[in-house]
């Protein structure tokens, strides 16, 4: 193929001519950063510098904001140009070191072990192409084992389909474009899981306080134990059910198979614990985000089964699934736990918690209409969130599929 299935038209709604085979050599002059280290990073520097690990940790496509600054003199060292292009010369793998930024800003320090490309070509193009169409191209070029490195004879070699200049600048626009929202939705995520673990610390704290329809106050929180309000379920899989549950952070009670693609569970799960939905199981183990294991709710299913590791209960009286839901995630309770978990570590890693203990950790209740109060404020947020992220990942795959049609 010659041409890419998606393309632009010229300002006369003209076809661009067809694109031409070169090579990076052909287009581009080649050199060096120099020094750096890690040490020199200030952050009340007086000048802009970029090092090559951050190439994959903070750049994308284009660099506009720098990240780091340093006090060392610019004397000797190289500072960047507008539109160039640097690629990491060592890492760790060869995909690691395929990885390409356009700078969008003049007289950077640009450190050592990184290859600097410029060319009269649109470097964010330029940048965008290499990253989707290229990067394994230039991941063979790479030489080294434990520590890999890219020169410049070998980057000369890599071959290209070039659109004119003009062709060139409209993808590079529409691409940054795309980048650009998927940057807003991006901040926008995480600006309101930010707000809602603030409004959360504050609401169980009780720092924030609700107030009923006629706008007084609701009572007081009571403190009571986990016994006053969830009882233990403790019913075994008779009725041999297939769905073998784990707790994940993000999806909660979720099908096992669904969760690590293959089954972990034991042949015999007629001990396993069956859960039906609105039951609650806390993982005692360690996991990002849960420093006292998690406790997550059945929601997705009607009916599922735990290993008897887990502790599982459901609630009791006047108390909303919702709110709880929402306390515990929380982590509220996690200092309760603490209090009662023994040193060392048993079952894997499993905190050495007895459910004697466990039962009674103490919580502080709301009245049912301030819990629900409560409840509908922060899954309100929660759903801001996952649309959010549903659009933050509808525009990810729509570059993707922008990526694959209008390059070559």
């Amino acid at each position: 193929m010659n041409m890419p299935k998606l393309r632009f038209k010229d300002d006369n709604g003209l076809d661009f001519p067809e694109w031409e085979e070169k090579t990076l050599g052909e287009i581009a002059h080649f050199s060096k950063g120099k020094g750096i280290s890690k040490a020199d990073i200030d952050e009340h520097g007086s000048t802009f510098c970029i090092r090559y690990g951050e190439l994959y940790t903070e750049y994308g496509e284009t660099i506009v904001n720098i990240k780091s600054k340093t006090n060392i003199s610019i004397n000797n060292l190289v500072l960047s140009d507008v539109n160039d292009v640097i690629i990491p010369a060592s890492g760790e793998t060869q995909l690691d070191i395929a990885k390409a930024s356009c700078i969008m800003v003049a007289g950077v320090v640009l450190g050592g072990d990184l290859n600097i490309i410029k060319s009269k070509e649109n470097g964010v193009f330029l940048s965008y192409y290499i990253n989707s169409q290229r990067n394994l191209e230039i991941a063979r070029l790479a030489q080294g084992h434990s520590v890999v490195h890219l020169y410049a004879s070998q980057l000369k070699l890599l071959n290209l389909r070039l659109p004119s200049l003009k062709e060139q600048t409209k993808i590079a626009n529409f691409l940054t474009a795309v980048d650009d929202k998927i940057a807003e939705l991006t901040k926008k995520v995480a600006l309101l899981k930010r707000y809602k673990k603030g409004a959360m610390q504050q609401i169980f704290s009780q720092q924030l306080r609700f107030k009923d329809d006629n706008g007084q106050d609701f009572p007081e929180w009571e403190e009571q134990e986990l016994r006053d309000v969830a009882e233990r379920v403790v019913r075994k899989n008779k009725e041999k059910n297939q769905n073998v549950l784990t707790i994940s952070a993000q999806q909660g009670l979720i099908n096992q198979e669904k969760f690590f693609h293959k089954l972990v569970a034991a042949k015999d799960t007629t001990g396993y614990y069956l859960l039906h939905k609105g039951d609650f199981a806390y993982n005692k183990s360690y996991s990002n985000g849960y420093p006292m294991g998690a406790i997550k709710c059945l929601n997705d299913y009607e009916r599922g089964i735990v290993s008897t590791l887990y502790i599982c209960f459901r609630l009791k009286g006047n108390n909303l699934n919702s709110f709880f839901e929402h306390y515990f995630e929380s982590g509220t309770h996690n200092a309760e736990i603490e209090n009662i978990a023994k040193e060392g570590a048993r079952n894997h890693g499993l905190l050495n918690i007895g459910l004697d203990d466990f039962f009674s950790i103490d919580l502080k209740v709301p009245s049912l209409p301030e819990q629900t109060k409560i409840a509908n404020f922060l899954s309100a947020l929660d759903e801001q969130i996952n649309t959010s992220q549903q659009q933050l990942a509808l525009s990810k795959k729509y570059k993707q599929s922008l990526l694959q049609q209008m390059f070559i």
